[in-house]
């Protein structure tokens, strides 16, 4: 408690004092932009299901990529490439044939250990659609997504090792070819 020389003043003082500890613990407290941004984000789409290990990162990129998609957000969905080379052009192609898709249930089944980089498969419940992307780490060591598909035949392509549903083959080695 704090004390007052001057009697009745204590109450106001401690109120005071109290707000401005409570107003420096909030502000440290706030959340970045990009922190707020992604609760926003979470909070507006569907809950992606998730098989396998995903790294934190990779998770993330993943999740980030399933909701550009759903909002048709080409110019976001690019933003996510770690090569800008075709990001643009794949980022319209993927929207436009897996956009509507992804505003439904998803399954992200994820291959590999993911330290660095990590092949993931997409199931889309309703419409069966399957794609296999691939999260990476780029050259500035944040984690993004290989766009590397300009033409819309390539962006569709369904992969033919994947299983025809998620988790269906325990890991990338058993069931895919290597890339290594």
């Amino acid at each position: 408690m704090i004390n007052s020389p001057h009697p009745g003043t204590g109450r106001p003082t401690r109120f005071a004092l109290s707000a401005v500890v409570a107003g420096g613990l909030l502000t440290g407290c706030a959340s970045d932009d990009k922190s707020l941004t992604y609760q926003t984000d979470y909070g507006n789409h569907r809950p992606l299901k998730v098989v396998g290990y995903p790294s934190a990162g990779s998770l993330e990129t993943v999740q980030q990529a399933v909701w550009r998609l759903a909002d048709g957000d080409t110019a976001g969905l690019a933003a996510l490439a770690v090569d800008d080379e075709q990001a643009d052009a794949t980022a319209r192609n993927w929207v436009k044939a897996f956009g509507a898709a992804a505003e439904e249930d998803v399954t992200a089944d994820f291959y590999d250990e993911g330290s660095v980089r990590q092949v993931v498969v997409l199931y889309f419940g309703k419409s069966g659609q399957i794609k296999e992307i691939e999260a990476r780490i780029g050259e500035d060591d944040s984690w993004g997504l290989t766009l590397a598909e300009p033409d819309p035949a390539e962006a569709k392509a369904e992969p033919s090792w994947a299983p025809p549903k998620p988790g269906g083959s325990g890991s990338r080695t058993s069931g895919a070819p290597s890339e290594d």
